[in-house]
């Protein structure tokens, strides 16, 4: 009503764009990155249905990145590497 009255504009909303997920190998990653001081934390949540039960694994790495696209692109990368070399056994 008063933006109406007094020519306001609402705020914008900065709310963070939902990560999307990428299927791999029969997996399905999806891109978390951290917020730290130093930029973002390479994170990624893999999920896998084995035997009718969903499984997860979270993936955290110690690893910052200052952009956070970069950081979403090097996510889903380590992913799909601990996939190749572990499949089923990452959980």
């Amino acid at each position: 009503m008063f933006s109406k009255l007094f020519g306001l504009k609402p705020k914008a909303s900065k709310a963070p764009k939902p990560e999307q997920s990428e299927t791999y190998e029969g997996f399905r990653i999806t891109p978390e990155p951290m917020k730290e001081q130093q930029g973002y934390r390479l994170c990624a949540v893999i999920e896998k249905e084995v035997g009718g039960e969903l499984k997860t694994h979270r993936l955290i790495r110690a690893d910052t990145i200052s952009d956070i696209d970069v950081c979403r692109e090097a996510s889903i990368a380590k992913a799909k590497q601990m996939i190749d070399q572990l499949g089923d056994r990452l959980f």
